[in-house]
């Protein structure tokens, strides 16, 4: 392979990304559009729950437990209804997605037994949604359990004993405050290097066809490896520079902390990017049009990095065909390394499995990209 060569044909790819807007608008703004929207709306945490309520007692004990959920952020009470049905007819036209049911004896059996119960109702048309309302609802009644106990405790001069024969003391590492954007915008910079590496990749020789340059290209002394790597170069090096602009967004804008080594993230994000440009690589040589490798890039890129590779959905929560499946799937591995290197700290030596997984990756689309393009018209 001819170096000076490869330089000429790697200026001429860049001065093709220069010229077409296209290009320059999946370079420039794609991964920041990308990664504000999913960083702003993939969220799997649920604030601000509106919760409408039917206090049938309405006593002192039961506006404090209203209370309760009024001061928690998770959930905004927005109105007392008066009646049952007013409160399903709420539910069912969507006004509200809990709703709570104080019954009328509450501070009688408050008082006579210390305990008692409230109905919650939820809209469970969501089910992530009505799962975290459920937690978040039980977690509220049962601090506000915890004080009505120990106050009829004090009144009734009675001690309570504390202690309790088993007890769990949770402590969450990596993800202290379990919020769903620090799970899910490692993945994004996954997913905006798919998208973008194979959209642009898939145009390279496809353009030639299109622009009516393919016959010079055939003609000059510059071989098919070469034509490829000068191709290809330029987006990795874009690739590179898309990839650290996604990771000072993400910890600069959404305060992801980002605790492994540079190095780690470099080298499994140049691994990633090579598969990904060679199979954009091979896309374009079999297809002569712009739109339809694009469209095709899409089909095989996207769709994998969304759905199979552990970026919005746990792979251990799949069924186990589906699970066995995503062991072929290229980007499992790039998301991996991506969240335990911002969230778990991880360094090259950390990452082994991942880097042995896209390195053989690497090589074998390499090999066949090598093979896709022959200097012909055919």
């Amino acid at each position: 392979m001819n170096l000076r060569r490869t330089a000429a044909m790697s200026r001429k790819e860049f001065t093709q990304i220069r010229r077409d807007p296209y290009s320059l608008i999946i370079v420039l703004f794609m991964p920041l559009i990308q990664i504000l929207l999913l960083g702003y709306g993939a969220r799997l945490d649920a604030n601000h729950i509106p919760v409408y309520v039917l206090d049938q007692e309405g006593s002192q004990d039961s506006q404090a437990l209203l209370k309760a959920f009024q001061a928690s952020p998770y959930f905004d009470v927005i109105k007392a209804v008066d009646n049952y049905h007013a409160l399903v007819r709420a539910i069912d036209a969507d006004q509200c997605k809990l709703g709570i049911v104080i019954p009328w004896n509450f501070s009688e059996r408050l008082d006579d037994a210390g305990r008692t119960s409230v109905q919650a109702i939820v809209d469970g048309t969501d089910d992530n949604s009505a799962q975290l309302a459920e937690g978040y609802a039980e977690a509220v009644v049962a601090t506000y359990a915890s004080n009505v106990q120990l106050d009829w405790f004090g009144r009734h001069g009675l001690a309570q004993d504390a202690s309790s024969p088993l007890s769990v003391d949770y402590r969450t590492w990596f993800n202290e405050d379990l919020e769903s954007k620090n799970f899910i915008i490692p993945g994004t910079v996954a997913l905006v290097m798919a998208l973008m590496g194979a959209l642009l990749s898939s145009l390279t020789i496809a353009r030639e066809w299109e622009r009516g340059t393919m016959e010079q290209l055939i003609a000059s002394p510059v071989t098919a490896l070469e034509i490829m790597v000068g191709k290809l170069v330029p987006y990795l090096g874009i690739g590179l520079v898309d990839a650290a602009l996604c990771a000072v967004f993400a910890v600069g804008w959404f305060g992801v902390p980002f605790r492994g080594g540079l190095g780690a993230f470099f080298l499994t994000t140049i691994l990633f990017l090579i598969v990904i440009l060679g199979i954009g690589y091979m896309i374009s040589v079999a297809t002569k049009s712009q739109l339809g490798a694009s469209q095709y890039a899409l089909l095989v890129t996207l769709l994998p990095t969304s759905m199979l590779s552990g970026f919005a959905f746990p792979i251990d929560q799949m069924p186990a065909p589906i699970r066995a499946i995503t062991y072929l799937v290229y980007s499992r591995y790039y998301v991996s390394a991506l969240k335990r290197i911002f969230l778990g700290g991880a360094g090259i030596n950390d990452l082994v499995p991942q880097i042995v997984a896209m390195t053989i990756y690497a090589l074998v689309i390499g090999f066949f990209a090598t093979r896709a393009f022959h200097k012909s018209l055919q």
